[in-house]
C-alpha cells in the first residue's frame, strides 16, 4: 500500500491549488440596447461597438 513520505501541509497544497478558480466573464454595457452582453461579440440586434455589422434578413 502507497504511503506519503511526507505530509503536505495545508498551506502548500493550497498554493498548489491557487490557479483553480472560477473566471469571471468579461460583461459589459452595450449603450445602443443598454443591455450587458459579453466582450468583443455581435449583439442578437446586428450591433458590434455601436455599428450594425449584420443586417436581418427580411421576409
Amino acid at each position: 500500500m502507497a504511503v506519503i513520505s511526507n505530509k503536505n501541509s495545508k498551506s502548500h497544497k493550497r498554493n498548489r491549488r491557487g490557479h483553480i478558480a472560477l473566471n469571471v466573464p468579461n460583461i459589459v454595457l452595450d449603450k445602443a440596447t443598454g443591455e450587458y452582453t459579453v466582450a468583443h461579440r455581435v449583439s442578437p440586434n446586428g450591433l458590434y461597438k455601436g455599428r450594425q455589422v449584420i443586417q436581418k434578413a427580411s421576409k
